[in-house]
């Protein structure tokens, strides 16, 4: 057992971005780890998540050494209302992670859904690929349906376009269509780029209205389509290829419903 790691490489990656390839956690979330004394390479506990790995160096993460990088995979995966989107949660409620078909290798989230939110949910093994998609710039069109109680005019939801701000906080460009009405339940189809934390929930809100159902249907390209709740369907080499420029991946879609 050594006291510090070997000397580390000087034209390597840098340990955050080792264990994010390697689908360990979003670089953020590896630098907490190592905050944690939770990381170890060569024996030695990591201090700093600068350090640059040797080639064959043993890095160990809560104990199980870590494989090597995997070719990048992607999942939709239908997260169900009553589920928190994180690996733990200091409340003890049931987690997304805790439920996902068993066959799935570990994974994080490209971003989240809230408690009572549902539908499309995107999963990956490259945690550089996940906060690569999250980043603002990036620019995702994200689709919701949302089921509301309330009463309101179309011309008062075209003015969400030019952006709006509730409780001080200022909102992007929404485009909220309404698609039907049945006294004063409705449903709405509701497009963002920002999604802000509880974006929808709180502008509709502050129009007066409450939502009751909220749906993701679609980030970016990748769609709802007819998946079930529970189930994850692995997007095809081809398409991400396609859309986001990876090598594609031989492995067919396949999708698999959690037990």
């Amino acid at each position: 057992m050594t006291d510090k790691p070997e000397t580390p490489d000087p034209g390597g990656d840098r340990i955050a971005k080792v264990l994010a390839r390697a689908g360990i956690a979003s670089r953020r979330d590896v630098e907490k780890m190592i905050a944690e004394g939770r990381v170890k390479v060569d024996g030695a506990t990591l201090t700093t998540p600068a350090f640059k790995p040797a080639p064959g160096a043993i890095i160990m993460v809560d104990g199980k050494v870590v494989a090597g990088a995997e070719p990048t995979r992607l999942w939709r995966y239908y997260k169900p209302v009553g589920l928190v989107t994180t690996h733990r949660d200091e409340k003890g409620r049931p987690t997304v992670f805790q439920h996902l078909p068993p066959t799935l290798p570990r994974v994080i989230s490209v971003g989240r859904l809230d408690l009572t939110s549902e539908g499309l949910l995107l999963l990956t093994n490259d945690g550089a690929l996940a906060r690569k998609l999250e980043l603002p710039e990036t620019g995702w069109l994200r689709r919701y349906r949302v089921r509301f109680f309330g009463n309101v005019a179309q011309e008062e939801l075209d003015r969400l376009k030019g952006g709006i701000t509730a409780d001080g906080v200022r909102y992007g460009p929404i485009e909220a269509v309404l698609e039907r009405s049945k006294g004063q339940n409705s449903w709405a189809a509701v497009s963002l780029r920002e999604g802000k934390n509880r974006e929808i929930r709180k502008v509709f809100e502050h129009l007066g209205l409450k939502v009751s159902r909220l749906i993701r249907v679609a980030y970016g390209p990748f769609q709802l389509g007819d998946l079930r709740e529970g189930e994850a369907a692995e997007v095809p080499g081809k398409v991400l290829k396609e859309q986001l420029g990876l090598a594609a991946n031989p492995n067919r879609e396949k999708r698999l419903k959690a037990r």
